[in-house]
């Protein structure tokens, strides 16, 4: 039942625009392998074979870190609703931090978030649909505004030195490349 593409169709780019959850899987060399859900409006579809996401601060950041080593990531929407479906971009990406060269351009895509920590650059080189028949149905409710609340408490130096504690490497101990400020 899986179909394969080489690029996002208009169908694929309507349907991921529909959504309101999505889930990076990333992995390095060796260690874990990362799955992480994704919301808000974080994601911008910017042609057949490419999309960008916005990373806002968390309690981990594995991506960034499996990215240095290991450039391959996995996107995946699910329907939740009336429509059976799994989509999946598979590619390669790259990641471009806060305050790095191309930041402003590529941050510019999505609304301003004083957690924004990185830009993911996602080249598609295969898209692939599949039945979903297994997916159970659910209703969205609205996004959580709990990560705005916590960001909105902290100052800035607060959410380096968050950086500082919490994100400089992954659970495996590989580095990031997050940016820390003095």
């Amino acid at each position: 039942m899986a179909k394969q593409f080489p690029n996002l169709e208009d169908a694929h780019r309507r349907f991921i625009e529909d959504q309101h959850i999505f889930f990076t899987g990333t992995a390095g060399p060796d260690g874990r392998v990362n799955v992480s859900p994704k919301g808000g409006d974080s994601l911008r579809v910017m042609g057949p074979n490419r999309i960008l996401w916005l990373n806002i601060t968390g309690s981990g950041n594995e991506t960034a870190g499996h990215l240095l080593e290991n450039p391959r990531m996995t996107l995946m929407w699910c329907s939740f609703t009336t429509r059976p479906l799994i989509l999946r971009c598979y590619g390669t990406a790259t990641v471009c931090q806060y305050g790095e060269e191309g930041w402003d351009d590529l941050a510019a895509h999505f609304p301003a978030h004083r957690g924004s920590r990185q830009v993911y650059d996602l080249q598609i080189d295969m898209v692939q649909t599949s039945c979903g028949y297994a997916v159970p149905f659910m209703d969205f409710d609205r996004h959580r505004d709990t990560l705005d609340q916590w960001t909105n408490k902290k100052s800035d130096d607060d959410l380096h030195d968050y950086w500082r504690e919490k994100n400089t490497v992954t659970i495996d101990g590989k580095p990031t490349n997050v940016p820390l400020f003095d």
